[in-house]
């Protein structure tokens, strides 16, 4: 009888219809609220990627706060369904906060790693670093992770606590590069000819700065070569591109002027029998 009684749907409705409705209910309020959190997300991007005045990396920043801070919100609406109210949350995350802090430490630090790096800057979306050792675009910065984008277009993901503390270069934080060039050329050529070789393409590249003017000196007399630098300054988005042409350049208009660029000799000894 008593296995019967309990295949009776109301009383199978008096026992689980109310955690059933309750866990619709919850799994409506995640649905909803993650799709609301995202699109709350980007609209702060949107609208502050329009306004001149506000850097794009605050932007991003500013994006991830607010879509975790409405998910959170979310997390205690979704408490709340099933009874769990927020003063008893904060009660049990106040008596558990020492094991979740060692449980995400490493999220903890990530975190308050990206706020320094928000509040000091020391990159911005779009310029290209290297964070020790590990060079990209970047891409976005949020609470947690930097994401660069290599020059052959690979996503990489770097933890800000991994970010913060270590050797930052960005070589995109000014506006102008120097472009260092060293070419070698044989003992027998005439060096000053051969500088002036490099001055002249130089002078005649629209990416090469007048201010600081080209500068080319013999700066080392190597085993088999002279060599001559080329110090040229250009905007930065421009540096990849004059380099490459100014080594192209100099390679053709040293073979027309008979100028040679030394490179390795194997010689063969034959001692007679």
């Amino acid at each position: 009888m008593e296995s019967l009684e309990s295949l009776d749907p109301v009383v199978l409705y008096e026992t689980w219809g109310p955690l059933v409705l309750n866990a619709l209910k919850a799994i409506v309020v995640l649905f909803v609220g993650w799709i609301i959190a995202n699109l709350a997300g980007r609209s702060v991007r949107k609208r502050l990627a329009r306004t001149p005045q506000i850097d794009p990396t605050l932007g991003s920043f500013f994006a991830s706060l607010l879509r975790w801070a409405i998910l959170l919100v979310v997390l205690i609406a979704v408490l709340g369904i099933f009874g769990i109210q927020a003063t008893s949350l904060v009660a049990v995350l106040g008596a558990a906060s020492l094991a979740i802090g060692l449980a995400l430490q490493g999220t903890l630090s990530d975190l308050a790693a990206g706020v320094m790096l928000i509040l000091f800057r020391p990159y911005k979306l779009g310029q290209y670093v290297d964070i020790a050792g590990t060079s990209g675009t970047v891409q976005d910065l949020n609470l947690f992770v930097t994401e660069l984008v290599t020059p052959d277009n690979v996503q990489i993901l770097v933890p800000n606590g991994k970010v913060w503390g270590q050797i930052i270069t960005n070589f995109s934080h000014h506006e102008t590069r120097r472009c260092d060039l060293v070419f070698g050329i044989d003992y027998d050529d005439d060096a000053d000819r051969a500088m002036q070789i490099i001055l002249d393409l130089a002078k005649a590249d629209e990416r090469v700065m007048d201010t600081p003017a080209p500068w080319v000196r013999v700066t080392n007399l190597g085993d088999s070569s002279v060599d001559l630098t080329a110090r040229l300054w250009c905007k930065a988005a421009d540096y990849w591109d004059l380099k490459f042409a100014m080594t192209k350049g100099v390679k053709e208009a040293y073979d027309k002027a008979g100028i040679s660029i030394p490179y390795p000799h194997a010689v063969e000894i034959v001692k007679p029998a």
